[in-house]
């Protein structure tokens, strides 16, 4: 059996939080009824690339109840923030996103998944979700060795799924809750003239990772995508994947632009901060930063502000039940 070996690692947090439960539109067209199978809903899209047309039909066997169709607009960039001063600087880009990944938007308890425990406060949160075996964690990396955070959810009671292009078979199953995948997440489709490329075979985007796994939620997300991680967050807030994300931890890296990020260096910095109100927008609030001292302490090959070249933001979506 292929097993890691353990390692150090850096502990995470979890948000404990009572937020309310959003639905997606799929299950809201379900009539009420008693039993399982008490109606079926599928749904199509039809039109070009923009917009999109969906489609949901509810039948209840084979007899059709209602139709649904749905506009959807697809957005293809994100809304870039005003300039941080009149005149475009470096320094004020710089300064107004360090401040702004070093301020917590939501007093949230958060605790370490090895000091998980019962709290009669926390009846729709992360913690009773794992006590009802109905909580789901994906994790995505490049290669990490570090899976203690994975593992201690997995023994909680969490299904956790990790994505790592690196291992040799294509799904490997640890235990009842821990499953490794041979599968990248990249910020769009694999050109299908290379498809047949082992690499680009095994990479995909997360949108397409849920529909083929058969997965409408994501309780935690966790990534460290290695400076990838910038264009990976346009895509699910592009794609409104986020809304079916309960709570992100991502590893940021700022000591370069990132891949296919491109511009002079407020532009960049403005672009990080962009995305970063995006989730704001979508109704996530900052919990928890951790700036790693281990790692240089630079701003795009700077060593000024005080800066770490990483760091760890935690987002709890406050919609999320």
């Amino acid at each position: 059996m292929w097993t890691k070996p353990p390692i150090a690692h850096v502990q995470h947090t979890v948000c404990v939080c009572t937020v309310p439960q959003t639905k997606s539109p799929a299950s809201r067209l379900l009539p009420p009824g008693r039993g399982k199978g008490r109606a079926a809903v599928k749904w199509w899209q039809l039109g070009g690339r923009y917009p999109i047309h969906t489609h949901y039909e509810c039948t209840h066997g084979s007899i059709p109840i209602y139709t649904v169709s749905v506009l959807q607009t697809v957005r293809w960039h994100i809304d870039l923030q005003p300039w941080a001063s009149p005149t475009p600087t470096l320094n004020g880009e710089a300064l107004r996103f360090l401040k702004y990944i070093g301020t917590s938007q939501i007093s949230c308890e958060h605790m370490n998944v090895e000091d998980l425990a019962d709290n009669s406060e926390t009846a729709r949160n992360l913690v009773h979700q794992i006590k009802s075996k109905q909580c789901r964690l994906y994790s995505l990396g490049l290669g990490s060795d570090d899976n203690q955070f994975e593992i201690s959810l997995a023994n909680s009671g969490c299904e956790v799924h990790r994505f790592d292009p690196s291992i040799k078979s294509a799904h490997i199953q640890e235990g009842q809750r821990l499953w490794y995948h041979r599968l990248s997440i990249d910020w769009r489709e694999p050109n299908p003239a290379i498809a047949a490329h082992k690499l680009h075979r095994n990479t995909k985007k997360l949108g397409t990772i849920l529909s083929e796994f058969g997965h409408q939620k994501i309780d935690v997300l966790k990534a460290d995508m290695e400076s990838a991680e910038w264009k990976i967050l346009e895509n699910l807030i592009l794609e409104d994947i986020v809304d079916q994300i309960g709570q992100l931890v991502f590893e940021i890296h700022i000591h370069w632009p990132g891949f296919e990020v491109s511009g002079n260096d407020s532009t960049v910095v403005r672009y990080w901060y962009s995305l970063l109100k995006e989730l704001e927008l979508k109704d996530f609030r900052l919990f928890h930063t951790h700036k790693d001292l281990s790692k240089p302490q630079m701003l795009l090959r700077k060593e000024v502000f005080n800066a770490s070249s990483c760091y760890t933001l935690s987002w709890v979506n406050t919609r999320w039940k």
